[in-house]
């Protein structure tokens, strides 16, 4: 067969299958009925037996081991290979796969935490963590939003094992060694940039933590070796804590951060009025309540799902799932369906979380947000340093998440909640509570379930992000991300409209001068 048609068949098929779950998903992360789960399972299914084809996966990858002399086909074929790979197993399998997953999926859409016999959205969970100062209250909040642990963690122990018996099938260790090899990544050199950052930010972490503990020491009037997880704001440790000598709130809550965020973008050249127009924003139950962006039918209709606050955390959040939603509107429509898409996922990280992190930059909170300059000359010294913790932060963080989902799937019948806290004890170096054994703790963060095998992409995106910021201010002689047309204009001829049509480390050689290296995140540490 004509390795041009089977290709365009194939994909324009599975295209159309991509854009009805899509659309699925969307549709019961918006809303969380049972009439929607169940369509979203059959999406699933629709989607997973037309991948199962061994017939389909035999020509595959036929055409592969034949010579093709047209670098795009050969990366389309590659791309399809290992999009066919993972469903090349008993169909049995998939459908369970798929049943744990939808039912994971709706646990966390539909969760909210038990708490003095109210229940609590997570949105509240965190308002408390922020601003209350009674410990007994933080350590009772904080261990209500576990409980969704406990909840799903017998599905999330099947699902595992499941998919280590799909991926064993298909001749890999286990699952986790199989998306990593599916995702374009190399595990062993991954994991060598990852041991890396660890000593390099080991010291670093530690001063830091040190300073951050005196400050919540003061804050909640008790000895510094009382200080537990429930008191650093976010309940797994991966956001800066509340400081006192500095708090974007109180200049945020007046704000329309949608305006703001809006006009933002377009004076950086990149519109984001038709991803508004079509996203949904606010919290209400039912609704998932994690952020997140989708590109639906990779034709232009993407969107972003936020609950959104007059907070400086979902400022961040808006301008992240934005920088997504920029990257997907502006890829090159005219790309092969299976190059239409970003570079690798961690590119897509590193511009969503470049775009986040000007929530906290001196220059944009008066340029952009309309600061009072001498009010954000006073906190100039401080948002750097919390732009320091916060990258040291979370880090350290994204660490814990990825040594703990790779021991996750190479032996998931260890006990799990000791590997947990054991990890979040030396890399976060915060003290495990007295009272969680035979707890799901490690359960309770929804990228184990819904995001697998995943949370590398962050690390690595911080890790671009300053790599690429860095990159457009040489370039364009400026010394911040704002107010210049020009901006959008690098990002999209350098990187968005590529696509995947190139390895993703070629594409950040082409856009900065450089592969990937974590030299300069490491610079902003000082």
């Amino acid at each position: 067969m004509d390795i041009r048609s089977f290709l365009n068949d194939r994909v324009t098929r599975l295209h159309q299958f991509d854009t009805e779950l899509n659309k699925a998903y969307w549709d019961f992360s918006t809303q969380g009925t049972q009439e929607l789960r169940e369509k979203l399972a059959h999406c699933s299914t629709q989607k997973a037996d037309f991948l199962s084809n061994a017939g389909d996966f035999a020509t595959i990858k036929s055409f592969l081991d034949s010579p093709i002399d047209d670098q795009i086909l050969q990366r389309q074929l590659t791309k399809l290979y290992y999009t066919y790979l993972k469903f090349q197993i008993d169909p049995k399998l998939i459908k369970e796969i798929i049943r744990l997953e939808t039912d994971i999926t709706s646990e966390f859409t539909n969760f909210r935490a038990r708490y003095q016999n109210k229940q609590l959205s997570n949105n509240e969970i965190i308002e408390i963590l922020h601003d209350s100062i009674d410990s007994t209250e933080r350590k009772s909040v904080y261990i209500a939003s576990k409980q969704i642990g406990q909840q799903v963690a017998p599905l999330l122990l099947e699902l595992v094992k499941i998919r280590n018996q799909a991926a064993q099938k298909l001749g890999f260790d286990n699952y986790y060694t199989m998306a990593l090899k599916t995702g374009d990544l190399n595990e062993e050199e991954l994991f060598q940039i990852l041991d890396q950052l660890k000593e390099q930010t080991d010291i670093p972490f530690k001063n830091a933590k040190k300073k951050t503990d005196q400050k919540l020491a003061k804050r909640f009037q008790i000895p510094i070796n009382q200080l537990r997880p429930w008191h650093y704001s976010d309940p797994f440790f991966q956001e800066t804590p509340v400081d006192d000598d500095i708090n974007l709130d109180i200049y945020i809550k007046n704000l329309d951060i949608i305006k703001l965020v809006t006009n933002y973008y377009r004076d950086i050249g990149l519109d984001v009025t038709t991803i508004l127009e079509k996203s949904d924003l606010y919290e209400r139950k039912g609704k998932n309540e994690y952020a997140f962006c989708t590109h639906i039918d990779g034709e232009g209709d993407v969107r972003i799902l936020c609950n959104l606050k007059n907070t400086e955390k979902w400022l961040n959040t808006l301008l992240h799932e934005l920088g997504h939603g920029v990257y997907d509107k502006y890829l090159d429509p005219d790309l092969p369906i299976m190059l239409r898409r970003p570079g690798h996922m961690f590119l897509t990280e590193a511009i969503a979380l470049m775009f986040g992190n000007q929530a906290r930059n001196p220059q944009w909170l008066k340029e952009v947000a309309g600061i009072q300059p001498e009010l954000v000359n006073t906190m100039k010294n401080q948002l750097f340093w919390q732009e320091q913790l916060n990258l040291l932060i979370f880090i350290r963080w994204g660490l814990v998440m990825v040594y703990f989902e790779r021991e996750l799937y190479k032996n998931p019948d260890q006990d799990l909640n000791d590997l947990w806290w054991s990890l979040v004890e030396e890399l976060q170096m915060l003290k495990r509570p007295a009272d969680r054994q035979g707890q799901a703790d490690w359960a309770a963060k929804v990228h184990l379930s819904n995001f697998p095998a995943y949370y590398h992409n962050y690390i690595l995106g911080y890790l671009a992000a300053y790599q690429i910021e860095a990159a457009v201010k040489e370039e364009l002689q400026i010394s911040y991300l704002c107010n210049d047309l020009r901006i959008g204009s690098f990002l999209i001829e350098n990187i968005f409209k590529i696509g995947a049509t190139y390895h993703w480390n070629d594409i950040l050689e082409q856009a900065t001068g450089h592969k990937l290296i974590p030299d300069f995140a490491v610079r902003i540490l000082g």
